[in-house]
C-alpha cells in the first residue's frame, strides 16, 4: 500500500527539528512534492516511523527547505535497502 509521509517542522533553540513523523494512506502518492514509499503491511510502516522519529530526534536544521531535503533523502535511501 502506498503512503504519503508527513511530519511537523518546529523551530527550538538549536534549530528546527522534525518529530511527530506520520504515514497516511494514498492513493495518489505526490512524489514531486511531498515523501511518498510503499509498505507491505502496517507494521512494516509503524517499523519505519519509529525509526524516523529516532533518527531525527536530535537532529538540527538552519531552514524548513533543509529538513525537508534531508528527511527525503533518507527516506528514499532507507527504501532502496
Amino acid at each position: 500500500m502506498n503512503y504519503q509521509l508527513g511530519w511537523s517542522t518546529l523551530p527550538g533553540l538549536r534549530g528546527l527539528s522534525c518529530s511527530d513523523f506520520r504515514a497516511v494512506p494514498t492513493t495518489a502518492p505526490d512524489k514531486e512534492r511531498g515523501v511518498a514509499v510503499e509498505f507491505a503491511n502496517e507494521a512494516e510502516r509503524d517499523r519505519f516511523v519509529r525509526q524516523l522519529e529516532e533518527h531525527f530526534a536530535e537532529k538540527r536544521f538552519t531552514n524548513a527547505a533543509d529538513a525537508f531535503d534531508t528527511v527525503k533523502a533518507y527516506v528514499i535511501e532507507h527504501v532502496r535497502k
